[in-house]
């Protein structure tokens, strides 16, 4: 099945330009290693940047060792969109594409889920930078997120399964991106259930009181 829900301009060339924290570097390289498209995307806007420094750097206006940093810094981006690729083809038994299943130190059927609520699951996963949280989410089948809005950003990539929000159906390598003006409930789809990763960098703003009762808690 194709993906159809693709990350935004902005936060892809926060990707490229190296200025994303690791947070939601790790979501942007997750829907990367199962997106061709945004794979093509992102080879596209290191080509064109390459280009304008190229440009910058003939008409005197940057220093070498600017250059030779910023041409390290694409190379390395280059480097790293064609392991994804390479990744996204040896592992398709996976689940978990690289590189967040060295992330998470093995795929969802080795990993020791947490109870979150009736039936749900989840798998924190530590970064470095302490910008956001970073955790795998295992909704049951056909069951509900409680409905919620956000204190800031969230990204969720699905990697098995799918869910409903609103009109839209989100399948394996779709990118959703939530702010504090969405307010949701999602669901997930029948069959199976729904496996992805979450980027939040602020707590849920849940509207059910007993939710928010046990919040601190739970860690959401």
């Amino acid at each position: 099945m194709s993906v159809n829900h693709h990350i935004s301009d902005e936060l892809l060339l926060d990707y490229a330009s190296g200025s994303l924290a690791e947070s939601w570097s790790i979501a942007v390289a997750t829907h990367l290693a199962l997106c061709p498209k945004c794979r093509k995307r992102l080879d596209a806007m290191e080509m064109a940047a390459g280009a304008l420094l190229r440009d910058a750097e003939s008409a005197g206006e940057i220093s070498d060792d600017q250059w030779r940093s910023m041409k390290h810094r694409l190379n390395a981006g280059q480097a790293a969109t064609a392991n994804k690729a390479t990744a996204s083809r040896s592992s398709r038994t996976a689940i978990l594409p690289e590189p967040l299943r060295s992330y998470a130190g093995g795929d969802i059927d080795t990993l020791k889920w947490k109870p979150l609520g009736p039936g749900a699951y989840h798998f924190p996963i530590p970064t470095r930078d302490g910008e956001a949280q970073v955790r795998l989410l295992r909704i049951p089948a056909g069951k509900p997120v409680p409905e919620h809005t956000h204190g800031g950003r969230e990204l969720t990539v699905v990697l098995s399964g799918c869910f409903r929000d609103g009109q839209n159906v989100f399948y394996r390598g779709d990118l959703e991106e939530a702010d504090e003006e969405l307010t949701h409930q999602p669901i997930a789809g029948e069959g199976e259930d729904c496996i992805c990763l979450a980027v939040t960098d602020a707590p849920l703003k849940f509207k059910s009181w007993m939710v928010r009762l046990v919040q601190p808690v739970l860690g959401i």
